[in-house]
């Protein structure tokens, strides 16, 4: 058993890092104050093939594996949460379920120019009346005959949606009609920006990760011709639910960059700050709560790659992502709110960054389903019985 990341792997790694910390940090405290989408920090991970890495040279990725991906989704979280969930959300959710489901044609035209950066992708599952209980889907399509095999019309609306009005190309679900037990039929589309009858409406007002853009998707007699519908008819549960496992890699790897950047500031903090004639990670207090930072993240970390390493050899990942996820996100709030702790006084102002770290983290814990979720999906495959 090799537990040494292969040489490709560290290589990227430490690209990653250097590029973070030299061409990003000195713009996210500019983009997160003002709000601001980075468009310009966004434009330049596509020739950098960090937009597609997970997909196949011949789906315009840049042919690499799960773990590449979360390696880089930490690095990048490390320094900055909202790049971090903007390029999760686009990768596994906006491009992951085209790379699932998507016929060669829907490829060619969506996900080739998605995984090479030049379109952004989102995905629309969330509503405001169906968060975790997504079988509430209240959108709805009905078809309607026209040219070739017609168009569907799509009404409803869509809550808490990443990269709202940034993307360029959204997956999103919607009602199809009934099956014969009475639950719903849901179908996935394609829905390109600016197709007549679809608008973003408002963007959040958020607690963290505030450069990253969070809205509502709206759509009032949307018509998308048939051809954009993503996979078969019904299909559209089944490839969701496929998305989300793999996103909830993504978002684990994501929380472990928030928890190590927490923990590189309070390292720092408690080698140099000093009270009492002395460092104050000299203090047990402080250096247990170092020690247990240190070992989470190591543990949350291993359960990552080890999901992405499931995934990549086609092995079943799905509760190995539940855990990781779970774990990872959870570490995650520990973590941050231990850095500000460390810190003290100095941790609660904008001034150092572990607040930062500590909002952003939150989100860890809800995103790709809550930490309630993911333990009824661990608890169901484990005991074998229908935990509700």
């Amino acid at each position: 058993m090799d537990l040494d990341l292969p040489p490709e792997h560290e290589l990227l790694r430490r690209t990653i890092r250097d590029f973070a910390a030299n061409e990003v940090e000195p713009v996210v405290e500019e983009h997160e104050r003002n709000r601001r989408f980075p468009t310009d920090v966004v434009a330049r991970l596509g020739p950098m093939g960090l937009l597609g890495i997970p997909y196949p040279e011949e789906e315009g990725g840049a042919g690499l594996d799960t773990l590449a991906y979360a390696i880089a989704v930490e690095e990048l979280s490390r320094v900055w949460g909202s790049l971090g969930i903007i390029v999760a959300a686009h990768t596994s959710l906006g491009c992951g379920p085209l790379h699932l489901a998507g016929t060669p044609e829907q490829k060619e035209r969506f996900l080739v120019p998605m995984a090479q950066g030049r379109v952004l992708g989102a995905y629309g599952l969330t509503e405001p009346e169906a968060g975790s209980d997504s079988g509430g889907t209240r959108t709805a399509a009905r078809h309607e005959d026209g040219p070739g095999a017609g168009s569907w019309v799509i009404d409803g609306r869509k809550r808490f949606i990443t990269n709202a009005g940034q993307a360029g190309t959204y997956v999103i679900t919607a009602r199809t009609g009934a099956r014969h037990d009475g639950s719903p039929e849901i179908s996935a589309f394609i829905v390109e920006a600016g197709t007549p009858g679809f608008t973003v409406g408002r963007l959040e007002e958020k607690m963290g990760l505030h450069a990253s853009a969070t809205g509502e998707l709206l759509f009032e007699r949307c018509r998308v011709p048939a051809e954009q519908m993503l996979g078969g008819r019904g299909d559209g549960w089944k490839t969701f639910l496929k998305t989300l496992d793999g996103g909830r890699i993504s978002i684990g790897a994501m929380a472990v960059g928030l928890a190590q950047a927490a923990l590189d500031a309070s390292v720092a903090y408690a080698r140099e700050r000093r009270q009492f004639g002395r460092p104050i990670g000299t203090f047990q207090g402080v250096a247990f709560m170092i020690a247990d930072m240190a070992t989470e993240i190591d543990a949350a970390r291993a359960m990552v790659w080890r999901a992405a390493w499931l995934k990549d050899q086609g092995r079943d990942y799905a509760l190995a992502a539940a855990e990781a996820k779970l774990f990872a996100s959870e570490v995650a709030q520990r973590a941050t709110n231990d850095g500000v702790q460390i810190h003290g006084g100095y941790g609660y102002v904008e001034e150092y960054k572990v607040e930062r770290f500590l909002r952003d983290a939150k989100l860890t814990e809800i995103g790709e389903g809550t930490s309630q979720i993911q333990r009824l999906v661990i608890g169901r495959r484990v005991l074998g019985l229908k935990v509700v």
